[in-house]
């Protein structure tokens, strides 16, 4: 990894200058940060797991013609991928009340919402990303009304095809985030789907119980955080039961390291 450029460190991630122009490695880390970086860990084999999962997903999604940056896998860490222009726009797909919708709208968590909503935060740490609207976006030239509408028409399919995905493996789909960048390829430009789709980014419930698999375990202090996260790759047929170990590089009781 030294020999590499260091184009960009985030919270959960790390890229790399790739083995050619136009491509970069994307390193998932094991850090886990919550509430704009107030409490910090490190959650031992997450960056695996997580680069396993994204793997997944974004392989389905390109299976039906969904664009993302993605090329491949290199490695249990690695993944190499198309260099973007980052739209610093998160967009929030939620299906059921949970997290800063429950508490804005005082909604008792867990309520299901009469459509699917989606909102848009401006990507800025320092600032806490703050929720805006598309009249925000156009208005500081983030992204234009065409590109508005290829994100949100491209986040409501990948709605569609995820909560139907996580439904078959007993999960429920409460809400995830996403983010876009601007692919060049000679003259033309192109909005796709950046970044990763993993628990770190997705609230997924077990359906019967309501067990939470994702990032709140460790928002929360609910513990055992990465065995939540091996048992969405489990359900999804991503590792094996009797891989894990393997998979994870490291000790087989997955632990968290740091305070809050």
């Amino acid at each position: 990894m030294s020999r590499r450029r260091r184009i960009y460190e985030g919270k959960a991630k790390v890229l790399y200058e790739g083995p050619e122009p136009g491509l970069l490695v994307q390193y998932f880390k094991d850090d886990a940060t919550a509430f704009n970086n107030e409490k910090k860990g490190v959650i031992d084999g997450k960056g695996v797991l997580n680069n396993r999962i994204s793997e997944y997903l974004f392989t389905r999604l390109s299976e039906i013609g969904v664009p993302t940056h993605f090329i491949r896998r290199l490695n249990m860490r690695e993944q190499l991928i198309r260099e973007v222009e980052i739209i610093p726009v998160e967009v929030v797909v939620r299906n059921v009340a949970a997290g800063s919708i429950s508490k804005r709208l005082d909604i008792p968590e867990g309520t299901n919402l009469p459509r699917s909503i989606v909102e848009y935060y401006f990507k800025n740490d320092e600032l806490n990303d703050p929720m805006i609207s598309e009249e925000h976006i156009t208005a500081f030239g983030w992204a234009n009304p065409s590109e508005i509408d290829d994100m949100l028409s491209i986040s409501l399919r990948i709605n569609d095809f995820l909560s139907g995905l996580f439904f078959g493996v007993g999960i429920r789909l409460i809400d995830f985030k996403l983010e876009y960048g601007r692919l060049w390829q000679e003259e033309e430009m192109r909005i796709v789907l950046a970044d990763e789709i993993s628990p770190d980014s997705c609230r997924l419930w077990d359906i019967e119980s309501d067990k939470k698999l994702d990032k709140d375990r460790f928002r929360r202090y609910l513990g055992n955080i990465a065995e939540a996260y091996r048992e969405v790759a489990q359900r999804l047929g991503i590792i094996q039961e009797t891989n894990i170990e393997e998979l994870s590089n490291t000790k087989a009781d997955l632990t968290v390291r740091g305070k809050s």
